[in-house]
């Protein structure tokens, strides 16, 4: 697995905690963003990140800013990108449980260091369920190939 990994400056210390983390975990990844804490957009960066993930089998992405809600907006315009908003462990499992979630983000500003650490630690080493929420996941695909005209939204 390889994961793209993007901050804004609001997300930049937990970005390089994070980066630590994959190091130590052994899992290649790609740095996008931000370098310092100097202002920056991060529509950009989170649509950058999220096309690499969208056209790349097996990559994930973390996007990081300072809440975490702009980068989950912008990475979900993304065909294909399944991008969570995540601050707890519990909802780290079961974004990729039942959603499989291909971009996990966070807030620097919303959550501490070490509670980041193991939300990436469950969310990078969580399988997607499969089953019941296949067929979930594959409304959301028709949706996004068919714009929405040939779904049934019953969802039955």
């Amino acid at each position: 697995m390889k994961v793209h990994i993007g901050s804004d400056h609001g997300g930049f210390y937990l970005k390089k905690q994070i980066i630590t983390l994959l190091k130590e975990l052994k899992i290649e990844f790609v740095e996008y963003g931000c370098y310092s804490t100097n202002s920056v957009d991060y529509g950009p960066i989170a649509m950058e990140v999220a096309e690499e993930v969208a056209g790349e089998e097996n990559s994930r992405g973390i996007l990081i800013c300072g809440t975490g809600i702009g980068m989950s907006i912008m990475a979900n315009k993304v065909k294909g990108v399944r991008a969570a908003l995540v601050h707890d462990v519990f909802s780290a499992e079961a974004t990729r449980e039942h959603n499989n979630s291909n971009i996990l983000c966070m807030g620097e500003r919303v959550i501490g260091k070490g509670l980041a650490v193991e939300i990436v630690k469950k969310w990078l080493n969580t399988p997607f369920h499969g089953g019941r929420h296949r067929k979930r996941i594959d409304f959301i695909r028709n949706y996004e190939e068919t714009g929405g005209a040939d779904n049934d939204r019953k969802n039955e």
